[in-house]
């Protein structure tokens, strides 16, 4: 079992490497452009990005044709999906040799990302209900269309409706609060990662210091050793006498200078925390913007559910051929906006998740640096 987790780790840390070098270039960078939406369009466009909006089609797809309605299929679809998206995943983290001595507060960003991947999954579930469910309303539409609407033959049409408004609204898996208590959660966490990135830079500042004051004296040390045996060139007959002296003297500034490298280690791996600081909460920042945004999009999506569901009831329950016009009129118009909404929230989730994954590699790219 252990050489086992020795190869999966030596297989992760030449993987990383190699994407690390790839990634030199700018391409990986996390920091956000002046233009919001050409970065957005542009985002889009990459291969990481079509990748991973293909995986997702791929495993809903896969869901659509095994008909994954039952809550137990739900969390299959739900494992399939963060098996697949989340890069790397837990168990990959779990193999992580006990010599790197993960901070707290890394393992908590690595949590709280795998976290946030199961908030993108229930709303790309979302999605998915979603259009599943507007398929009634496109029929509506489309039989609307076909037939004159008086009584004898919108039976159907009421049906279908009725049918509509019993659907439980999608969007109402994550609600308002649980954002804001996710929200909360990623804030906490980037003040800590901000503040023991600053403790953690001032420590390392110290030894810096410390280290060009040990060197100094060394320096001065063994300038004052040359200077004592060129005197003693020169006074032989004091040599047996002084020689115990400069012994003793030698071995202190050995002393000192084992003490100077074990702080030059010391300050290697600080270097490699506040990497992995650094980087774990410029991620975190990324993350409660995409979930800010995320949010918004809900929210409408949420309302607009809600509208769509609570007009077909009451349409369905009143049977009024003029309401049903204008109903019927309604959603014809604000179908292509509403799909579209619909299509910006799962562009946004797959980005989110794109994000996250690049955020965690980079983590543990730092990790096997040293």
């Amino acid at each position: 079992m252990h050489l086992m987790r020795k190869l999966v780790w030596s297989k992760l840390k030449s993987t990383l490497r190699k994407q690390r070098r790839d990634g030199k270039d700018g391409s990986g960078s996390l920091v956000n452009k002046s233009n919001v939406n050409e970065e957005y369009v542009e985002a889009l466009r990459t291969k990481s990005y079509v990748e991973i909006y293909n995986k997702v089609q791929g495993q809903l797809e896969l869901g659509q044709d095994h008909k994954l309605s039952s809550s137990s299929s739900s969390v299959q679809l739900n494992a399939n999906l963060s098996k697949s998206l989340l890069e790397p995943c837990q168990e990959v983290l779990a193999e992580i040799p006990k010599s790197c001595q993960l901070h707290p507060l890394i393992v908590n960003y690595f949590d709280i990302t795998s976290e946030a991947c199961r908030i993108c999954e229930l709303l790309l579930q979302s999605v998915r209900k979603t259009r599943v469910n507007y398929r009634k309303i496109r029929k509506v539409i489309r039989l609307m269309k076909n037939m004159e609407p008086d009584s004898s033959h919108c039976y159907g049409i009421y049906r279908e409706l009725a049918s509509f408004a019993s659907y439980k609204n999608p969007f109402s898996v994550v609600n308002r609060v649980q954002f804001l208590d996710t929200r909360e959660g990623h804030d906490v966490l980037l003040q800590k990662l901000t503040s023991q990135f600053r403790r953690v830079k001032r420590r390392m500042k110290f030894l810096r210091s410390c280290k060009k004051v040990f060197g100094i004296s060394i320096a001065i040390g063994y300038t004052g050793i040359l200077i004592a045996l060129l005197v003693l060139v020169l006074h032989s007959m004091v040599c047996i006498i002084a020689a115990p002296g400069l012994v003793f003297c030698s071995f202190k500034l050995l002393k000192k200078r084992f003490k100077v490298d074990k702080k030059a280690i010391s300050s290697s791996s600080l270097e490699i925390l506040i990497a992995q600081l650094d980087v774990a909460a410029k991620g975190v920042y990324i993350l409660i913007n995409d979930f800010d945004t995320m949010s918004r999009l809900v929210r409408r999506l949420y309302d607009e559910t809600e509208h769509n569901i609570s007009v077909a009831d009451m349409c369905a329950r009143k049977k009024n051929d003029d309401m049903l016009k204008e109903v019927i009129r309604d959603f014809s118009i604000n179908k292509h906006c509403f799909m579209e909404q619909l299509k910006e929230l799962e562009e946004h989730v797959c980005l989110c998740f794109l994000t996250i994954n690049r955020s965690r590699r980079m983590v543990l790219q730092e990790m096997v640096s040293k």
